[in-house]
């Protein structure tokens, strides 16, 4: 296994980068103008997942990578961030175990050989969970799901967005954009499928198209909305319209986290910290940390 070096951070991570700290600034500066969602129980806050003797573990070593923003990136003073790590971190601090914990950046490909070869104990990088994987891997319950979302332009004289709320019904009565050959534009003639499909080459072509009003509305990933809404390049032309949908057979199960099918200990006791992390809201905070305007 080869690490990632911190510096010098790769052109094309530094490009995605430096995109997401002008959205997350942004949406940050957007806070007060629109309503913080807050992230969906994930767990039922009726169960009890007991907590596993851990006192055989010599270390748990979180494996992630460098160029998933906001979940894992270099921050601008070079050191490992995101909402996977502080994640990782308050796991570690809910099972007594911070000073066996360590975290470690791979590229996305060394992830899973690195996992089988005991370089480290857990994944928290957004890998998603296929029947192949299952087959090999063990994973956690999920912890998040990523919604997908309609955007929509406010209109004239309301550049802002503020207070506007937008029907769903106003935005499928009109064409909507999507993009071609996604999963987006086959939940979307799935989920909706009176509505009329405008398909667009890519997602920056599709977004350039609402911006200019081209076309009054798009449906996809609503982190990837979220955050171009409040950016400077959206120009306050757009808002995201209530409703989020989540779909396990299009978007699959959500995030969670990996190990190995050997150690079904160290998966309960995973399950057993994000339980609580849910339960005392410390995982809603961690998402609200990334995501100031919530993506749901």
């Amino acid at each position: 296994m080869r690490p990632i070096r911190i510096s010098p951070i790769q052109p094309i991570i530094r490009t995605i980068l430096i995109i997401f700290a002008v959205t997350w600034i942004g949406a940050v500066g957007a806070q007060a103008a629109e309503p913080v969602r807050e992230l969906p129980l994930a767990f039922d806050m009726r169960e009890r997942i007991a907590k596993p003797d851990l006192g055989g573990l010599a270390r748990l070593r979180f494996l992630t990578t460098v160029d998933f923003p906001p979940f894992n990136f270099i921050d601008q003073s070079q050191k490992l961030s995101g909402f996977h790590i502080d994640l990782a971190r308050e796991i570690c601090r809910v099972l007594d175990i911070e000073a066996k914990c360590q975290i470690q950046a791979v590229t996305f490909q060394e992830l899973q050989p690195a996992l089988e070869e005991g370089q480290g104990e857990a994944v928290i990088a957004g890998v998603a969970m296929t029947d192949a994987l299952r087959q090999r891997f063990a994973f956690t319950r999920p912890f998040l799901r990523l919604p997908a979302r309609f955007a929509a332009r406010v209109s004239p004289g309301n550049e802002n967005g503020r207070g506007e709320t937008i029907e769903r019904s106003a935005v499928l009565a009109k064409p909507v954009g999507v993009v071609a050959g996604t999963t987006h534009e086959a939940m979307l003639k799935a989920f909706f499928p009176t509505a009329a499909a405008q398909v667009f080459p890519d997602r920056a072509t599709m977004l350039q198209a609402l911006k200019t009003g081209s076309v009054n509305a798009v449906f996809s990933d609503g982190m990837q909305l979220s955050f171009w809404a409040a950016s400077p390049d959206a120009a306050a032309c757009c808002t995201l319209v209530d409703g989020a949908y989540v779909s396990e057979h299009f978007l699959g199960e959500g995030l969670a986290i990996m190990n190995r099918k050997g150690d079904p200990a160290l998966t309960q006791a995973l399950d057993h910290a994000l339980l609580e992390l849910t339960r005392n809201g410390r995982l809603n905070e961690i998402y609200l940390r990334y995501f100031p305007t919530g993506i749901y």
